[in-house]
């Protein structure tokens, strides 16, 4: 998968009326100390049954959430993504570990060029399951590998005082992005298209 220097945008604040009041709204911003988000690509190829399912973890993520409370229908999500920080994080030897690194950032995502990915919500659908809990449907453009796409990403939100946290999964096609897929031993094993990317996201509230 793909990703600079972080750069937030910051939404100005705005007043919502509910029920006849009138509610500000609230900032979230990701805290990294405690959020974790991983890639994980599968082996394909002639060579797939012997071949390794790499799992990197991205280490440099920034993120803001805007929402009012109660309505996570109104809210708004942004994250930029460091491409260079993806790290793989298997039990492997020190050697390979570097190799599929450098392959990684030098040949399939090209990281030189391309530093940043960066996804900004576009619509956002919430469903309240129980008291705090959510199940949010969240819209938005990805800007991955100098190519944007809409992607939908699903996830279970809980909002409890000035925590917010969110985990889930989705899948993005490196074809879609123009991503070359990693080969080794000659293309007799050849990662598959698909990536599973997988998140569990604590931001904390932003108080003026």
């Amino acid at each position: 998968m793909t990703g600079t220097t972080v750069s937030i945008v910051r939404i100005p604040s705005r007043m919502n009326k509910m029920d006849g009041k009138a509610t500000m709204t609230e900032r979230y911003q990701f805290d990294p100390q405690q959020s974790r988000f991983t890639v994980r690509v599968f082996a394909g190829g002639m060579l797939m049954a012997f071949g390794h399912n790499p799992t990197m973890a991205i280490r440099d993520f920034m993120g803001e959430v805007q929402l009012t409370p109660d309505v996570l229908d109104a809210a708004a999500l942004h994250v930029t993504i460091q491409a260079p920080s993806l790290a793989v994080i298997d039990d492997i030897s020190r050697k390979d570990r570097q190799e599929m690194e450098r392959q990684m950032r030098e040949e399939v995502l090209e990281t030189a060029q391309y530093p940043e990915i960066v996804f900004a919500s576009t619509h956002v659908s919430a469903e309240k399951s129980t008291d705090h809990q959510y199940r949010v449907k969240i819209k938005g453009s990805l800007s991955l590998h100098g190519v944007t796409r809409n992607e939908q990403i699903t996830a279970h939100v809980t909002v409890y005082g000035d925590t917010l946290r969110a985990h889930g999964e989705f899948t993005l096609r490196q074809t879609d992005y123009r991503i070359k897929r990693a080969t080794a031993i000659g293309g007799a094993l050849k990662l598959k298209d698909a990536l599973k990317c997988s998140f569990d996201i604590v931001a904390q509230k932003e108080h003026v």
